[in-house]
């Protein structure tokens, strides 16, 4: 710490921990040099594991966060905090009270409610394996297993948006477009899937990449960053996508979640049978 001090910060909870600890990262994230010892007490459901709680924390004083919803086991930590004189905070008490308010409910009070293994819950995890192993072109041979395949030179958001669309339950791969390389046979044969082209202005595109480079500290005056070859390889990649019928989306302005929205509704008109046009 800035001033000498060991600052500890206990974070406890009945499920994961998930939503306690991104809670504590955000409001860290306001204070600079700020870097407390975290003790982090997951799954804590029973009087017996509450009483370690307690001990760790009498050893290594610091503040309280918590997210419990038992009664009892929060009573416990209250009181024994209260006895060690230390502060302790019910995190999301203020949101769910304000919305048990709003919706004129009592809440469940069920420990890790948001992280049950519903069905949806496994549809995303097998969303997310499927971007994975087929990303920048990989696993070729089932792309007819895709909900959307999207082409595009590289450095187009191929990758983020497959990610994002997997937490969304859909399964995307993705292909890079490379001058005077042809696309695979799996992906032209494909029928399924969507397929759409994601496109960037050339200017952008060149900045981007520049910038790439420099991350990976590589020599920035190849053809991959040089203005004219990039204008050349979008061309050439819009001229493809055309040549297909797939649409196209450029995304120079578009967030990863606006790009999205554009793809999942594009995905609804090609699923019911329409004709889906150029996004861009």
């Amino acid at each position: 710490m800035a001033n000498g001090l060991t600052h500890h910060l206990h974070l406890v909870s009945d499920a994961t921990g998930e939503t306690i600890s991104s809670v504590a990262r955000a409001c860290l994230a306001q204070f600079e040099d700020a870097d407390p010892v975290e003790h982090n007490w997951t799954l804590i459901r029973t009087s017996r594991q509450m009483e370690k709680v307690l001990d760790g924390i009498k050893e290594h004083p610091g503040l309280v966060l918590y997210t419990l919803v038992n009664e009892e086991l929060r009573a416990a930590l209250t009181e024994g905090c209260r006895k060690l004189q230390i502060t302790c905070i019910p995190v999301l008490d203020p949101v769910i009270g304000a919305l048990g308010s709003f919706f004129g409910r009592q809440a469940r009070n069920l420990p890790g409610r948001q992280h049950e293994l519903d069905a949806e819950y496994f549809g995303r995890i097998d969303a997310m394996n499927f971007a994975l192993a087929h990303d920048d072109g990989q696993s070729s041979w089932d792309y007819e297993d895709a909900d959307v395949i999207l082409v595009g030179v590289s450095r187009t958001s191929k990758t983020p948006t497959c990610i994002y669309l997997a937490n969304r339950s859909i399964k995307a791969a993705n292909v890079p477009i490379v001058p005077d390389f042809p696309l695979s046979p799996e992906l032209l044969a494909a029928r399924k899937p969507l397929i759409i082209g994601l496109t960037k202005d050339p200017t952008s595109l060149v900045q981007v990449r520049r910038n790439r480079l420099r991350l990976l500290s590589q020599d920035e005056e190849t053809d991959y960053v040089d203005p004219d070859m990039v204008r050349r390889e979008v061309i050439q990649a819009r001229r493809l996508c055309s040549e297909h019928k797939w649409p196209i989306i450029d995304v120079t302005r578009r967030s990863i979640e606006e790009t999205a929205a554009t793809i999942l509704q594009l995905l609804s008109q090609h699923r019911n049978g329409d004709n889906v046009g150029t996004a861009d």
